[in-house]
């Protein structure tokens, strides 16, 4: 579940640093909010006149205590290391702490039905009751300031300037032109079949690509000629309706039209339709729509794109029908499956399914993607982080506490416990580099090990320049006690260990990498 549509474009709207709103207006929209305590907050703005901000009026639907970051839709990924990577320049990156937004705008990313967005963050923290709220207020209230602020399209939204209009008028004849040169070379037999193909396929293969480049460097074009204030836009980039390809097909060209994956196709006597000439390959006899829907379409143009647009309409209404018959078998061969007290999946004859539900035991709602903060590092930047060294005094009187920087320096078992700590994450990450090869680092698990963290520095306002009184092999017990607890598969038996190993392998991996000694100390600083 998530905010969508008008709701989506009102947030997007109301969090920019630029929105304010009158005392007069934030008085009346507050008395929208379904539980509100009386009490209004300070505005943002008191001379010359007091004015609230809108990122104000969102932070009152926002429960307390919850912590979130995400991303705006146009948040640059340069801005995502550093050690300022939670300020953003053009304010994209959403920074929610303690149920109050330090900074940020608000777009479907934030506020959408995907994984680990805010709704997600609440559900899984604060309890359905909670995110039922949160949903009736931002709905009313955001959907009531929309009214006083407004938003609609006009054909003014469509009209991008004059060199931008030359600019993709040349793009269009450059393809052309480059459709003429792959005609040329087919027809002089210079083509050079692609493997797999036929020199006919080859030579539909080099136009296709010439023309979808067209249309997506014409909409690159369309759309930065668009302003900030621009309302279609403005939806687009909220995510509530639209996208790019639209905005490039109002302004800039509508592109190729295709049927069964392919260019419109010879129908009678060689040719597409009768005005045009035999054997003609040319992008506009095979379905190449120049034109913009704001230019207007030429017949032919029309025709082709209605044999587009037919096919896409016949499409829809079959699978409709098939998929929905699909799913109605399968809910039909499922419904009796239920995971009972034992854990195992079982239908309504007792026959076990699966001895434990998805062979890990995770439910779907409550897993998020998290980042496996040991897979990318160099070897060198991996030692940096990740092993605690007991002989550099300098940084231990940094963190330490002196009673237990004498302890960390004398004691030998001390010693061997961080040795072995280390060499079990170098094992760990051996591991998980053979799981994913490619290097992927974000995987779905459950308990947002970071966030909790997070939850706790807020909640117990944690310093986190004092130094810690924490041994630091006690860490490593206390990961290694919590690690044993982690039972999904219950068993002795030699088939119940690997399963029980297979089912937690990750999620133990992560957590001896986020609650390692050195990150514990070093890092988070936390306070016995």
């Amino acid at each position: 579940m998530g905010i969508v549509q008008d709701t989506l474009t009102a947030v997007r709207k109301l969090t920019k640093r630029d929105t304010f709103i009158e005392v007069a207006d934030f008085m009346n929209l507050i008395l929208f909010k379904i539980q509100w305590d009386g009490r209004l907050p300070i505005p943002a703005i008191l001379k010359p006149r007091p004015l609230y901000t809108g990122k104000q009026l969102f932070e009152l639907c926002l429960p307390e205590g919850v912590n979130c970051i995400r991303n705006h839709s146009t948040h640059p990924d340069s801005e995502d290391n550093g050690p300022y990577r939670h300020i953003s320049v053009g304010d994209t990156r959403v920074v929610i702490e303690n149920g109050k937004i330090i900074s940020g705008i608000v777009c479907k990313k934030t506020v959408g039905a995907s994984s680990g967005s805010l709704i997600h963050v609440m559900f899984n923290e604060k309890g359905a009751d909670v995110t039922k709220r949160f949903f009736s207020d931002c709905q009313r209230m955001v959907n009531q300031w929309l009214l006083v602020e407004g938003h609609s399209i006009g054909i003014g939204d469509t009209i991008a300037d004059a060199a931008t209009y030359k600019n993709i008028q040349a793009q269009i004849r450059k393809s052309k032109t480059d459709v003429l040169e792959v005609i040329e070379r087919a027809h002089n037999d210079e083509l050079v079949c692609t493997p797999g193909n036929t020199i006919r396929n080859t030579f539909e293969n080099h136009v296709n690509k010439i023309l979808n480049d067209a249309r997506d460097k014409t909409g690159g074009l369309a759309q930065k000629s668009l302003s900030e204030f621009n309302n279609f836009k403005q939806m687009v980039v909220a995510g509530s309706k639209g996208s790019k390809i639209n905005i490039s097909q109002v302004i800039a060209v509508v592109g190729q039209q295709n049927v069964s994956g392919q260019r419109i196709p010879f129908h009678f006597h060689h040719r597409s339709l009768p005005c045009f000439m035999k054997d003609d390959f040319s992008p506009e006899s095979k379905g190449f729509v120049e034109n913009s829907y704001l230019a207007g379409l030429t017949p032919t143009e029309f025709f082709f794109h209605a044999m587009g647009g037919r096919e896409g309409l016949i499409d829809t209404a079959i699978k409709t029908a098939s998929t929905g018959y699909i799913q109605r078998r399968l809910i039909k061969a499922m419904e009796s499956a239920v995971v009972r007290y034992d854990a195992t999946v079982r239908n309504s004859n007792n026959n076990i399914i699966q001895f434990r539900y998805g062979e890990d035991g995770l439910a779907g709602e409550h897993v998020e993607f998290q980042n496996l903060s040991s897979i990318r590092p160099s070897d060198r930047l991996f030692e940096r982080r990740f092993r605690f060294d007991y002989s550099d005094e300098k940084n231990l009187r940094k963190h330490l506490a002196e009673n237990v920087i004498e302890e960390v320096q004398c004691s030998d078992d001390v010693h061997t416990e961080l040795d072995d700590e280390f060499d079990q994450l170098v094992k760990d990450r051996e591991s998980v580099r053979q799981i994913f090869p490619r290097g992927d680092s974000r995987v779905v698990l459950p308990c947002n090990i970071e966030r909790i963290i997070w939850n706790a520095q807020k909640i117990f306002n944690l310093n986190k320049t004092s130094k810690s009184d924490l041994l630091p092999n006690s860490i490593v017990d206390k990961v290694h006690e919590m690690s044993e607890k982690l039972i999904i598969v219950s068993g002795k038996d030699r088939l119940s260990l690997e399963a029980q190993n297979n089912a937690t392998l990750l999620f133990k991996i992560h957590l001896r990498a986020s609650l390692a000694s050195r990150r514990v100390i070093q890092g988070n600083n936390f306070i016995d």
